[in-house]
């Protein structure tokens, strides 16, 4: 028996000595979390999975989709190397999502004069959900959280409280309520606090950090995922949309333009690959798209109005619905909504106007252009001679009245190649 047990103890030994490889990357993430902002961070682990690095992620975050964080989370809990998550600079915050990620780190560090908290996952966005989803939602959002922190041996009620009550908590208060490991003014503080600290990652395998003398390496966001970070903001996608069916019009409009329909096609589709990376409600899209055939169809079809009035209705409806999400950061700004919607009325309205005069104006080519010009008789009509009109001779003739020659006529109407004509006095 005692043969079998000192293996083991020396394996336990071996384990918990270990230290953890040597260079430190870094990742740095400010602004919303999204599935860009969640492609980032899951990129850059993995990387420093590949070679055994210390992974430190420092964030400033209001907040972001809980499926982005979910995703997050779920690497951090089944990582095979130390996750630390520094919340930094002075004035940063660690706000609804980014309290879940901060929770799944085996460490947890907050600078001076940073806040954490304020989970709840409801409500944030303004949406409206009934009692009983809302519950559910909350639920879900605070077991997870509990489950979270437990796993990670920190106050559990607090984090749960972050979900439920909204609560938050400076570095000071956090420290003290052990939300948190450390308060760095540095990362330099933070490496050295971390050096000879062990930490159990998937499988229950202890590693002991050695961070003392080893290469901090900086992983920044590359341009593309700066540019899917970018492009993941609704205020965008949603000018974008509306600026590539603009200029599709105007290519319909006028074939052959060629700028207005390359250029509306590329917003186009950048507006609808950042609505792919967002939780969009495809009913709002197809609510927008349908505003846009109204507002085409107001041009062709005199409706007095009706047709406008249902395309700004369609507009507004599907623009508050384009996004199926209760996070403030994902829907459409109010700034962005009125102006765009009155500025997309006020453009259809013109153009409206623009052809209802075109339909009523005087045709000024071909035989309907004729009617109502006058022009002199160089050919007594009696009933039938010749007129000068434009600068060419056209044969006419009267209703039975005698013209004389030298007389004034104005045309009433076009039959064939003559022309009716009455005598103007």
């Amino acid at each position: 028996m005692v043969c079998k047990i000192i293996p083991i103890l020396l394996v336990i030994v071996t384990v918990v000595a270990a230290p953890a490889h040597a260079d430190i990357r870094v990742a740095r993430v400010e602004g919303a979390i999204d599935p860009a902002t969640a492609a980032y961070i899951v990129d850059t682990l993995k990387k420093a999975e590949d070679s055994g690095d210390i992974y430190i992620l420092e964030i400033d975050t209001p907040g972001g989709l809980m499926e982005s964080m979910r995703d997050i989370a779920s690497e951090f809990l089944n990582t095979t190397v130390p996750v630390i998550v520094y919340v930094t600079p002075s004035g940063a915050r660690a706000a609804s999502a980014g309290v879940f990620i901060s929770a799944a780190a085996h460490i947890v560090a907050m600078a001076p004069g940073t806040h954490m908290g304020a989970a709840h996952p409801v409500g944030i966005g303004g949406a409206k959900m009934d009692s009983v989803m809302a519950g559910k939602v909350e639920n879900d959002a605070a077991a997870q959280m509990r489950a979270i922190a437990e796993k990670r041996g920190r106050n559990a009620t607090w984090y749960e409280d972050a979900v439920r009550k909204s609560v938050s908590a400076t570095a000071e208060e956090a420290l003290e309520l052990g939300i948190i490991d450390i308060i760095a003014d540095t990362r330099a503080e933070l490496l050295e606090y971390i050096d000879g600290k062990q930490v159990t990652v998937i499988d229950d395998e202890i590693l002991t950090i050695s961070s003392e003398g080893e290469t901090v390496v900086e992983t920044p966001m590359s341009f593309r995922f700066k540019l899917l970070h970018e492009l993941a903001n609704p205020n965008l996608a949603y000018i974008f949309l509306l600026l590539g069916f603009y200029g599709l019009y105007f290519e319909l409009s006028n074939p052959g333009s060629i700028f207005p329909g390359v250029v509306g096609g590329i917003l186009l589709l950048l507006g609808l690959f950042a609505l792919q990376m967002m939780p969009v409600n495809y009913v709002g899209v197809l609510l927008i798209a349908f505003a846009m055939v109204l507002f085409l169809a107001e041009i062709k079809i005199p409706s007095h109005g009706l047709l406008t009035i249902g395309g700004v209705v369609a507009l507004v409806l599907g623009s508050l619905m384009l996004f199926d999400t209760t996070e403030a950061l994902y829907r459409v700004s109010w700034s962005v909504l009125l102006p765009a919607v009155l500025m997309t009325v006020a453009f259809f309205m013109f153009a409206v106007g623009m052809g209802i005069r075109a339909q009523r104006r005087q045709p000024t080519t071909g035989r309907e252009g004729l009617i109502g010009l006058e022009g002199e008789v160089v050919e007594p009509l009696n009933p039938k001679g010749k007129v000068f009109l434009n600068g060419e001779y056209w044969f006419a003739e009267t209703d039975g009245e005698e013209i004389r020659h030298g007389e004034t006529v104005r045309v009433q109407s076009v039959e064939g190649m003559t022309l009716h004509v009455k005598r103007i006095t």
